[in-house]
């Protein structure tokens, strides 16, 4: 997600240490990152790029003379964002300014009353460049400054409803850096005669290790004096230097012994992010801004095929399932390295989406090429902002849940699954999908973050049933309908990291061939919460119990029969949705997948012989 870096110090250090900050940042996730820099003749420079933080240091090289250090005063601040109000641009790009160019802002959040706020600056006369909610903020300070900085920010913060972190600096005091937060993260960093405020710490330790949080509805002042810390109220606030004890690396996984566990936990912000701004509970709709330009050729859409492969194609065996039964039309998951080689019946009226959290796998790339060879809208689901594949497609949609550092995916599946049934109920919507049903799964939808949450506070449970069943040699995996797939994500995620042999298959499959493979050595993981096929998944148990195997259950929490079925349960909270739950019991599957590969001692984030973006077929 967006990233402020901003320096008070050195005149020699200010510009490698916000680039270095940036880097360090990248991992949020962003479509673009500017900077600006204080200099003595009070001007400040600014330079803002689309893309990633090398195209920001490429554009400085160029600008040279413009940021010597013997120019700069060594204040400034810089940004990476991922687009909210307005498209990727040079123009939405942070920094921004207020018309005079005194003014300099970051801001990360979302300024829910900017409309007001922009509406009324407009009829004083204020002209605004970009199409950002955070651009009101500069414009705001300028209106409400009267020699001193820190009162007009002050002023500004009483009229912003929503949740931010803001860092800001003025020409003409040139040795002064505010930085305020309200709901988002804001960490200040004290150096000997430095200071770094940035939205991680990782930013901030390559330069010191002495921090302070800021809590929300804080301000910090810093000038030559050294800082200060108030509340909103201009209240003076004492607070505790904290040592950092991380590495960097250890840092950036926030404290947990792997990104793995990390990118697991972080789920319900993350989706969070992935859904903030795009339903339209009013409406019983979906908006998705990536989508505008091709949402006229979507009522014709007859046909839907979904191109992935791994984790993204289980994604899309879901998608398959949510479009077939909210759109009412035909719809395919197909493999990507497969796909391009088919006979395949697609025309114009054929949607295809492509799911890749990287953006640059090689199969899909090379299927793209093919659909679009044929006519058919292509679009794409990706995490990655400028990867090849959100390049090459008519239209697409970010995930927006910030790069997954461990080569096994968990948040960006979890993410594109939603995503994919977000497409659904927008394509749903223009072929008779009703009102009420389009509004039930929206709020259920809502409410995801919150379910997850629920899972994750089952973590040391599923750590115990998986300290049973983590030397298991082979195992197996079942679901039915919209749990299938699940069982798949499920398999696929054990053996990346566990190393353990496990195979996939559909609860209705079971007797048909693979119940041979049942004894007491082989536990089978069953898919069984309280939905339409629940009484045959408990068959399914039985049939596997009466050949001696052990069985893992992943239940309801109002699920009480289960117990006396099997004492190894993962327990997960109950949707009004078959097809959110689906979404909701893979995080279990997640979280005791790690746990297997935690007690076998593995090197969880980067197993053996995979890697996580595949660029040659």
């Amino acid at each position: 997600m967006c990233g402020i870096v901003a320096y008070w110090g050195k005149q020699d250090q200010v510009l490698d240490t916000l680039i270095a900050g940036l880097r360090r940042l990248e991992y949020r996730g962003y479509d673009s990152a500017g900077i600006a820099l204080n200099r003595n003749d009070e001007t400040i420079f600014c330079k803002k790029t689309v893309g990633r933080v090398l195209e920001l240091e490429k554009a400085l090289v160029s600008e040279n003379n413009q940021v010597s250090s013997s120019l700069l005063t060594g204040v400034g601040i810089a940004h990476t964002r991922w687009a909210t109000h307005g498209v990727p641009s040079v123009l939405n790009a942070h920094p921004h300014s207020s018309n005079d160019n005194k003014i300099w802002v970051v801001h990360n959040g979302i300024i829910e009353n900017y409309k007001e706020l922009k509406n009324q600056l407009q009829s004083e006369g204020v002209v605004f460049e970009s199409e950002t909610d955070t651009e009101v903020i500069g414009h705001l300070v300028r209106k409400f400054y009267k020699n001193n900085l820190r009162e007009a920010v002050l002023l500004v913060l009483k009229e912003l409803h929503g949740a931010f972190a803001i860092a800001v600096t003025i020409s003409n005091e040139a040795h002064r850096l505010i930085a305020a937060k309200k709901g988002s993260p804001l960490v200040l960093g004290v150096g000997s005669g430095e200071y770094i405020l940035a939205s991680d710490v990782s930013a901030i330790i390559s330069k010191t290790r002495e921090v302070i949080y800021l809590e929300d509805n804080e301000l910090v002042d810093i000038t030559e004096n050294g800082f200060q810390i108030v509340n909103f109220e201009n209240q003076a606030i004492e607070k505790q230097l904290q040592s950092v004890e991380w590495d960097e690396e250890a840092a950036s996984k926030e404290g947990y012994d792997h990104f793995l566990l990390k990118e697991i936990m972080e789920q319900p912000k993350a989706m969070l992010d992935a859904i903030r701004g795009r339903l339209v509970p009013e409406e019983a709709d979906i908006r998705f801004g990536g989508l505008i330009d091709v949402r006229e050729r979507l009522p014709e859409i007859n046909k839907v095929v979904l191109l992935g492969i791994g984790t993204s194609y289980f994604a899309c065996r879901l998608g398959e399932m949510y479009f077939e039964k909210l759109a009412g039309i035909t719809a395919k998951a197909e493999m990507s390295p497969e796909y391009r080689y088919k006979d395949t019946l697609i025309d114009d009226k054929t949607w295809v989406i492509a799911v890749s959290q990287s953006g640059e796998t090689a199969d899909t790339i090379s299927s793209i090429m093919e659909a679009k060879k044929k006519g058919a809208l292509v679009t794409g689901i990706v995490n990655v902002v400028g990867s090849t594949i959100s390049r090459i497609t008519d239209a697409g949609v970010y995930q927006h849940v910030g790069p997954e550092m461990s080569v096994a995916s968990t948040k960006a599946f979890t993410s594109a699954a939603i995503i994919l049934l977000m497409h659904a109920i927008l394509l749903g919507r223009m072929k008779g999908l009703g009102f009420s049903e389009a509004s039930e799964l929206i709020k259920e939808i809502e409410k995801i973050p919150d379910y997850i949450t629920q899972v994750l506070g089952q973590n040391e449970e599923i750590k115990k049933v998986a300290s049973k069943y983590f030397k298991a040699k082979n195992m197996m995996y079942i679901g039915r309908k919209f749990n299938y797939p699940i069982a798949q994500e499920g398999a696929i995620k054990i053996k990346e990291i566990s190393y353990i042999h496990v195979e996939a298959f559909s609860g209705g499959e079971l007797k048909h061939g693979p119940i041979a493979l049942i004894d007491e050595a082989v536990p089978t993981v069953s898919i069984t919460t309280q939905d339409s096929v629940y009484e045959k998944q408990v068959s399914n148990i039985q049939e596997v119990i009466a050949r001696k195997g052990p069985v893992i259950v992943v239940a309801n929490f109002e699920d009480t029969k289960i117990q006396e079925i099997t004492p190894d349960i993962l327990r997960v909270p109950k949707s009004e949705s078959e097809e959110i739950q689906a979404i909701i019991s893979n995080i279990s599957l997640q979280l005791f997948a790690y746990h297997c590969a935690n007690f076998l001692e593995l090197d969880i984030d980067k197993p053996r012989n995979l890697a996580k973006s595949v660029t040659v077929e």
